[in-house]
Order: C-alpha cells, then structure tokens, then sequence
C-alpha cells in the first residue's frame, strides 16, 4: 500500500516536472507576480482570444477567465479548446491563465497523507494567492469579465473540489478531472458530507471526469467494494458523485463522466472539451436550415432573446456576436430574404457603432437592395471608423458611377 503511493506521487511530480523542462511555449506569453502571501514569484502563462488579436488591448471587448492548475502542462490544450469552441460559437471567447506548479504536492493539497507524512499541504495558502493576489493582477492588466472558470487535473482536481466546498464563490464554474480525492483519508469527501446539504450553489456549475483505473472484469459499481490502492482515486470520485445526487436541492448544476477507454494522463484533453461543452451549454445557437429558409421566420429576435439567456447565465449582459450575425446578415443576403438581411445587419450596427466592419455590412446590403445613396454614406463611416481597403475601392466605384 504504502509503495504504491510513493509510486503514485513520484510519477505525477515527475510527470510535471518533466513536461515543464520541454513544455513549448506558443500560444501564449509569460509573466511573473511576485506574491507576498507565497514569498515568491510566479510564473503565470496568459492567452488572449484571437478574436482579440491575441493581445490586452482593453477597447476590442471584455472576457471570461479560465484559470489552468499545473498550468505548463495542461494550458495548450485548454487554449485550442477554448478557441476551437469559440470559432464554432460554443463559447465566447476566453482568457485562458495557466499558473505554473512550484511545488505543486504542497500547494495543491490540505494537511498531510498517512503515506507521506514529512509532506504538509499548503493548499489554503495557494487559494489565497490567487484569490487576492493572481485573480485581481488579471483582472488590473487585462479585459476581463466577472465569470470565471478553475481547471485542475488529479491534485489540481483536488484543488478544484476543495476550493468549490470552501470558498464557493471565488469561481462560477470548476472542473475536476481525475481527482485526488483520497489524500488525506479522503478528507475532502468527509467535508463535503457536512457542506453539501447546507451550502447554496446557485449559479455555480462543477464537471467532473474519471478514468479507467480498473482491473479486467470491474465497472463502476463492482469497484466500490474493492480496497486495493490502486482504485482508491475512482472510489473516491465515485463516492463525491453519490454525494452531489443526495444533495441536489443545493441548486449545484453538475454533471460527471467516466472515461472507459483513457487513463490517468489521457483523460485530461477529452475531459477538459467535454467539461467546457457542458459549462457553456447555454451558449450554442441552434438555428435549423428550415428557419433560415422560412422568410416570415423572426431570426434577429431569436438572437436577441437567445443572447438575453446567455447574459443570465453569465451574470452580465453579452450581445450578440458580430461575426455570427453578420455571417447570418450574408447568408439572408446570398437567398435575398433582404428583410432578414437588413435586420440582422442593423442589430450589428447598433450593438457595434464604432465597428468599420458592421457598416462595411450594412453597405453590401444597400448595394445589393439598390440603394446607392444609403450604400455610399454606409461605406464612408465604415471608412471613418477602420481603413479597410476593399471598403474604399467599393466605394470608388459607386463615387465613379462604376456600380
């Protein structure tokens, strides 16, 4: 038993250590805090949506944060997550933060394991570095919103347990991924005992994922009754999960998955998408082939209200998104359902008044509707705004007498 910790701590340390030696570094840049609460400085690597030039510029919008424990491991895979969701309009786009472990067995854990006994969990103190150090520095330099998300896999999804049951509102939405739910004898479950009936989570979200940690012959149900160490983290998460569905009136809005073809390391890609589909299910825009073709069919409020709910799940107001209706405004424009067309097209403009593209849009519309003088004057505030050069050669042409 005792061996087999030591096996399992020692291979994910070095599991991390290694990958932080030969980690790549390309879709992001790195910074350093110090922390006062640490006594030291930090590593912290920050990726800013594409969409946004991937740059801080305050001025181009605001966004959510997602927060990556063991962050020079686990940010890459989050970044082209967040920004495939986004470009497929699954998400809004995100700021992803990924925080570099120091000593992560300390700091991503509570008190101390009877297998490793000289190791004293320093987890309280990580949390309060980035609850009143790391998340307001983000929130100073960069254009970010008050929804916020934590990611952590094995004693990171320890963390993110821990963090849900102690300091609930320090985030929205948390994602456990292969937790380490038996340190310290399971502490965290014990806790969760007494806090789950009694706390409220309205307005939180928690994705959970296991993976196939079983010997041949067991599922899910045979393993509770196993004792080996070996299957001590899914007995755990299996017996957290039993807890949150006794506990349902806590408003908690989770959701769990058991993996049975990945392990340990494997499981970290599929369950960071699949807990990020399921944090902004709200999200998605489903809009049928049917209703585009319907000409009587009211697309532009069916945007506004389906975007009016995304504001209330996130907790301040979101418009619609410029690329995704101005898409529609195009595709309304190639089946000349104009009426659909100049309606998504105004929503843009009123939503996005200093946006060159918008009225760029607009522009096209009065063109192809036949109103050149709406057309031209549409083209020169487009042009006021951003010099876009296929604007100003349309609208040569129009001051030529070309078009």
């Amino acid at each position: 038993m005792k061996s087999f910790f030591y096996f399992i701590v020692l291979f994910l340390c070095s599991f991390y250590v290694h990958a932080q030696e030969n980690s790549p570094f390309r879709t992001g840049f790195e910074e350093t805090i110090p922390s006062k609460i640490l006594g030291q400085q930090r590593k912290i690597w920050i990726h800013i949506p594409n969409s946004n030039g991937g740059d801080k510029i305050k001025n181009r919008g605001n966004y959510p944060v997602v927060y990556v424990l063991d962050g020079s491991e686990n940010f890459n895979t989050v970044v082209g997550i967040t920004e495939h969701m986004e470009e497929s309009s699954l998400c809004p786009p995100m700021i992803v933060v990924g925080i570099v472990p120091d000593d992560r067995l300390s700091e991503l854990t509570t008190g101390s394991d009877k297998e490793l006994p000289n190791v004293t969990g320093n987890g309280e103190k990580f949390i309060s570095f980035v609850e009143r150090e790391l998340i307001p520095y983000i929130d100073s330099n960069y254009p970010t919103t008050t929804y916020k998300t934590l990611i952590g896999h094995s004693l990171g999804g320890l963390t993110v347990i821990n963090t849900l049951l102690h300091h609930p509102n320090l985030f929205n939405a948390y994602v456990s991924l292969e937790a380490s739910l038996w340190w310290n004898n399971k502490k965290s479950v014990e806790e969760a005992k007494a806090i789950l009936p009694v706390q409220n989570y309205q307005g939180k979200t928690l994705f959970m994922a296991m993976a196939n940690r079983m010997e041949r012959g067991m599922d899910t149900l045979s393993v509770q009754k196993d004792t080996s160490g070996y299957t001590a983290l899914i007995r755990s998460n299996l017996e957290l999960i039993k807890l949150l569905n006794s506990n349902n009136k806590n408003q908690l809005r989770y959701s769990y998955k058991f993996y049975t073809d990945d392990d340990h390391p494997s499981v970290r890609l599929i369950g960071e998408y699949d807990a990020l589909r399921f944090v902004f299910a709200f999200y998605r825009l489903k809009i049928y082939e049917s209703e585009l073709q319907n000409p009587t069919f009211k697309l532009d409020s069916v945007i506004v209200a389906h975007y009016k709910k995304v504001s209330e799940n996130m907790g301040y107001s979101v418009k619609p998104d410029e690329s995704q209706v101005n898409n529609l405004g195009y595709q309304m424009l190639g089946k000349k359902q104009y009426k659909k067309a100049e309606n998504l097209f105004k929503l843009n403009v009123a939503n996005y008044p200093y946006s060159g593209n918008c009225y760029d849009s607009i522009g096209d519309f009065y063109l192809a509707s036949g109103e050149k003088n709406k057309a031209i004057e549409a083209f020169k505030k487009a042009l006021t705004l951003k010099a876009i050069p296929e604007t100003k050669e349309k609208l040569n042409k129009l001051l030529n007498g070309k078009s």
